[in-house]
């Protein structure tokens, strides 16, 4: 795009306060304009082929479908729209969010002057991340880099690994939650996650599979 041409969004959020507030901030400048306001990601995905915006701000969990699927469609579709995941996680999910194309992510708490820079620079090609979540990106490359044990499940996440390591070893998503000092709802959300990329119906299959790759057989968790 050109340095003097309008950066067009579509805002895809669940919920109508947080895209009220998001909008306000946006068309506070005046090379920013919200040209529309989806509700879940099958809306962001008809939305971005009829208005074909720049940017599409994307949150995560969406009824319908999520903001990792509509991501993937979009990018698929060749529209030249960036994608910039906005979101409460900070958590593996920014890895599933790259690699279905996403141009950026960006936590939900951050300042309106860092979402205002993070819109403009994906909006120029860029790609960009919160502190945290670079921080996160930069550890987890390390680890690769110290490492070269064969990961069992590479569809799944770091995170989602961990937890299938903790489910193998019989905890519950209540101690999950507590060992990884994490929400009961995103441990849900992670299992439900890994049973679909395990292509497994229940807790049990998964834990065999997970114990025929040789997960859970360390020391149990306490």
């Amino acid at each position: 795009m050109t340095d003097d041409e309008t950066i067009r969004i579509v805002i895809a959020d669940d919920h109508p306060v947080f895209r009220f507030g998001l909008r306000a901030l946006l068309e506070s400048q005046p090379d920013l304009t919200v040209v529309g306001e989806a509700e879940n990601g099958k809306e962001a995905i008809t939305l971005t082929q009829s208005l074909q915006p720049h940017i599409v701000l994307m949150d995560v969990h969406m009824p319908d479908m999520n903001g990792i699927d509509a991501t993937k469609q979009i990018c698929a579709l060749s529209l030249n729209t960036a994608i910039l995941i906005i979101t409460m996680l900070d958590d593996d999910t920014v890895f599933t969010a790259m690699q279905a194309g996403a141009r950026g992510y960006l936590l939900k708490g951050a300042q309106g002057t860092e979402t205002l820079r993070a819109v403009r620079a994906v909006a120029n090609g860029e790609v960009i991340f919160s502190p945290g979540v670079a921080e996160q990106m930069m550890a987890y490359f390390a680890r690769g880099l110290t490492t070269t044990a064969k990961i069992p499940f590479p569809d799944l996440t770091p995170r989602e690994n961990e937890i299938l390591e903790l489910v193998a070893k019989g905890l519950t998503n209540g101690a999950i939650a507590e060992k990884l000092v994490l929400s009961p709802k995103t441990i849900r959300n992670h299992v439900s996650n890994i049973f679909s990329k395990l292509q497994v119906a229940t807790r049990s299959e998964a834990i065999i599979k997970a114990r025929d790759a040789g997960l859970g057989n360390g020391k149990d968790a306490e």
